[in-house]
């Protein structure tokens, strides 16, 4: 399995709540530079968390990427979702290639808990920072980090 995690780009300060904020122009350039580190190996699935500022983000690397298949929205990638849960969720895709859109502190604890088997250390994505990750199954301490780029 090939599995890329994308935090969100740089979003607005304030909204009438987190789940509302928007990406910022500079925000919309930091995801564009990281879905060209896609091109020629896109994702058979994009899933993204149901915050606005995650929906833009996928939403421009999925056009960039020019793929068929519609982004997924699922409830699972919220800031303070929990990484057993996603990989679990992983699993049960059955997918070889997946790109999920989330957000901090949800995407530095997930890359450090499928590299190490632990949430102690978790992974430094600024906004925009790509996490390639592949292995055989998406389990805990059983994925190898190919790269954490920032945009």
């Amino acid at each position: 399995m090939r599995l890329w995690v994308l935090r969100h780009g740089e979003a607005e300060p304030r909204a009438n709540s987190d789940a509302e904020r928007r990406l910022t122009a500079h925000g919309r350039e930091q995801v564009l530079r990281s879905a060209a580190q896609l091109l020629g190996c896109a994702p058979q699935v994009i899933l993204a968390s149901p915050y606005v500022r995650a929906q833009q983000t996928a939403a421009l690397v999925h056009e960039a990427l020019g793929l068929d298949k519609p982004v997924q929205t699922v409830p699972w990638l919220t800031p303070e979702s929990d990484p057993q849960q996603v990989i679990a969720e992983l699993d049960r895709l059955g997918v070889e290639q997946v790109l999920l859109v989330s957000h901090q502190p949800l995407v530095g604890t997930l890359v450090c808990l499928l590299e190490h088997g632990h949430r102690k250390d978790p992974a430094p994505m600024g906004t925009a920072s790509l996490a390639e990750l592949d292995g055989d199954h998406p389990l805990a301490g059983l994925m190898t980090l190919r790269s954490l780029t920032p945009p």
